[in-house]
């Protein structure tokens, strides 16, 4: 019997505090998981516990920057003293940089994008699967981006990344299957949140959504069932693979001519813009909603 339940598993979700990882955890509460939420923007974890505790599961915020080691280890003795195990690890956490193009993205740029968005992963898997090595079993859920699959301009670093993310995850997933460890990833389309919704509603957006088979952007909770699914007892012979939940994006992309990638190119700049005036990200703000790629 296939079995999605969650009930008695522990979660760890990074990047929490807002955005796919506030999503993520609710989603993984409502399932039946207890939930460690970790940000470097505790007050707002601490909101989240709140109404994840409404479900009847607990909720344990946590302090971790991922980009330090030192952090990342105090973060995971807390949650593993706590809980006594960990199930399940979504590495969501991530930051983007924007620049005209290679020739002006910055070093400082560039270190900022990688320490976070493919060393934190990294770092946060290693320290996480150490526990779930003594259990001989867990679930390693890491969120890359169709910017990983395909790259694009202003965002040479957050490409970059995403890309070692998606070949990362097979690396984790070679190393630990002896031990019962599965790792997946999660590669997400352009999403229309709170934070990407005015730029998603500027006019060069209209020639991004034409490239979606589905003809939309994506909606609150549609990545929910991609994530419960490699979290749960469903999947038991899935792990190396990266999921792309892009309502057709990349299969269309396949199919375009020069001329409308020129086209798609320019839009995606012109929205870019729009979000570097409208979206201040962190390294507790999920980003996977940018990936709005290529």
């Amino acid at each position: 019997m296939i079995s999605f339940d969650l009930t008695g598993k522990v979660a760890v979700v990074t990047g929490a505090s807002s955005g796919l990882g506030e999503q993520f955890a609710k989603a993984l509460s409502e399932q039946g998981c207890d939930v460690a939420v970790l940000a470097r923007r505790v007050e707002r974890l601490e909101e989240l516990s709140k109404k994840l505790k409404e479900n009847g599961h607990d909720c344990l915020p946590v302090a971790c920057d991922v980009t330090n080691e030192e952090s990342i280890k105090e973060a995971v003795k807390k949650i593993e003293e706590h809980y006594g195990h960990i199930d399940i690890l979504v590495n969501n956490a991530g930051v983007v940089e924007y620049s005209s193009g290679l020739h002006d993205h910055t070093t400082e740029q560039w270190d900022k994008v990688l320490n976070t968005d493919l060393k934190g992963v990294f770092l946060m898997g290693r320290e996480v699967s150490k526990v779930m090595m003594k259990q001989n079993s867990g679930k390693i859920i890491n969120i890359a981006s169709v910017g990983g699959i395909q790259a694009g301009p202003a965002q040479v670093s957050y490409f970059a990344a995403k890309g070692g993310v998606v070949n990362l995850t097979k690396a984790m997933a070679g190393d630990l299957a002896p031990y019962g460890i599965l790792v997946n990833a999660i590669a997400p389309g352009v999403y229309d949140t709170e934070m990407t919704h005015d730029a998603l509603d500027a006019p060069g957006s209209l020639v991004l959504k034409n490239r979606v088979a589905l003809k939309r952007f994506g909606r609150e909770g549609e990545m929910n069932g991609a994530l419960v699914y490699f979290a749960s007892d469903a999947c038991t012979y899935t792990t190396g693979q990266t999921l792309v939940v892009d309502g057709g994006m990349t299969s269309m992309l396949s199919k375009m001519t020069r001329e409308s990638r020129v086209i798609l190119l320019n839009s995606w700049i012109v929205v870019s813009n729009m979000m570097l005036l409208t979206i201040s990200i962190d390294c507790s703000s999920p980003v996977s909603i940018f990936s709005i790629l290529y």
